[in-house]
């Protein structure tokens, strides 16, 4: 960015380096920073800091959270003998919004990728299996996500489950809701067969 000063081209490299945002999103969201009145610029800055100094990990589900325990592993009216096994906490707000599922999640902070030098121990397995030893947990579902990481990571925590007597499942991946059969490629439709049920 020629011409401009080094503030501006600041802010548009920390913007740069939020997931997803691309160089033309990070020079928007710049400018729009820069045209926001002082008092809401304070109140967004507030309120970051104010997420980074509040929001900590929960140290039973792993889910991001200002209480700890979270809402959720703390709520009598959840069955705490299911676990949903997601990837990032993102997820498991995903499958809440479904209003659906009543047990606890799982957060693994990531997944099983040797390529990028990423084992099982630098996910949060360790933590998942502790919450096994006490043998209250029937079911994990594991939610991880349909690609090469996701699949070697259910199929690691399949092995690691075994001898547990834990019923591990895993969720169905198929057809969305709302699409047509010509849409679907040749492994969504593999995959919906296989997970079929009965009606």
């Amino acid at each position: 960015m020629r011409g401009e000063g080094g503030a501006i081209t600041k802010l548009v490299e920390e913007f740069r380096r939020l997931p997803g945002i691309g160089p033309k999103s990070a020079q928007r969201l710049a400018f729009h920073i820069i045209n926001l009145s002082k008092e809401e610029a304070l109140r967004l800055a507030q309120a970051i800091t104010e997420a980074k100094e509040k929001i900590r990990f929960c140290s039973v589900c792993c889910n991001i959270t200002e209480t700890d325990p979270c809402e959720t592993c703390a709520d009598p009216r959840r069955d705490h003998s299911v676990i949903c096994v997601v990837e990032k906490p993102s997820e498991a707000a995903l499958i809440e919004k479904g209003g659906r599922y009543r047990g606890l999640y799982h957060i693994l902070h990531g997944s099983i990728s040797p390529l990028d030098g990423i084992g099982p121990d630098d996910i949060r397995l360790r933590e998942l299996l502790a919450r096994l030893a006490d043998k209250s947990v029937s079911e994990l579902i594991v939610a991880t996500n349909p690609n090469t990481n996701g699949e070697a990571t259910a199929m690691y925590i399949r092995e690691v489950t075994r001898l547990l007597g834990v019923r591990v499942t895993r969720i169905a991946q198929g057809v969305p809701v709302g699409s047509d059969l010509e849409f679907a490629d040749n492994s969504t439709l593999a995959h919906a067969l296989e997970g079929r049920r009965e009606m």
